[in-house]
């Protein structure tokens, strides 16, 4: 692994080094994780059950959470719900088995930010959490705009976005694309290109995870409302003011 003194530190707005839970039930592997974490100078905490989970989330306000989805007690999707319920923002990474498709569906689809499937390398989970890091709320320090499209609006530091008054509640991922997408407005952009800013790493040619993350934008930002976001076929997406 890379020494981190070779790459741009991660800190949070408080000036304090990034919080990550590790929730997984097979100790050795959390405390690998740990140690790599730690490793790259942030503040870790672990736990081995869905429970145990929720509970110290709660008191330790992680700023990113690694999460199995297979738990002793209840698994990690419901951990999720429960942690979303304080946190609506937080960004997660699943873990997943190896071939378990169904699961990585169902994380992304509970609203996880992304996966890894075991076995997995220890520099991988360092390079997207600091990719979910990166695009999560303490993105908030480095710019004071706020972005307006029609009657969209999105404030880089409050992460407070809405739309005709209303406010819209996003995860942290849908807040970038939405970030993306609003400073290209009027200009069609690829899935490849998306892939490369949002997700900041070669999704494995799934770029269907972009497909799925414009439907979570569009059930949150279109509902209702003449339509913002449109796809361009056989080019990708544009977000305009609506007509």
């Amino acid at each position: 692994m890379n020494s981190p003194a070779s790459r741009p530190e991660l800190r949070r707005p408080d000036g304090e080094p990034p919080r990550v839970l590790v929730v997984d039930d097979e100790n050795t592997l959390s405390e690998l994780l740990a140690m790599a974490l730690r490793y790259e100078g942030w503040d870790v905490r672990t736990a081995g059950t869905g429970t145990d989970a929720v509970r110290i989330a709660r008191d330790f306000r992680p700023d990113t959470v690694v999460l199995d989805i297979m738990l002793p007690d209840f698994d990690g999707l419901e951990v999720l719900r429960r942690m979303r319920a304080d946190n609506h923002t937080i960004p997660v990474l699943f873990l997943t088995a190896k071939d378990a498709v169904e699961d990585r569906i169902a994380g992304l689809t509970a609203g996880g930010d992304d996966y890894v499937t075991k076995p997995f390398s220890l520099e991988e989970v360092v390079a997207r959490l600091r990719s979910l890091l990166r695009r999560s709320t303490m993105a908030a320090a480095e710019s004071d705009s706020l972005l307006v499209v029609g009657d969209l609006t999105l404030d880089e530091d409050s992460h407070e976005v809405r739309r005709g008054g209303d406010e819209i509640s996003l995860t942290a991922t849908e807040f970038e694309l939405l970030r993306y997408l609003m400073r290209n407005r009027k200009r069609v952009l690829s899935k490849a290109q998306i892939l490369d800013r949002v997700w900041n790493y070669d999704f494995g040619g799934q770029a269907n995870v972009v497909e799925l993350y414009i439907s979570y934008l569009r059930k949150k930002i279109d509902a209702g409302r003449a339509p913002m976001i449109h796809t361009m076929r056989g080019a990708g997406y544009v977000l305009k003011p609506a007509e």
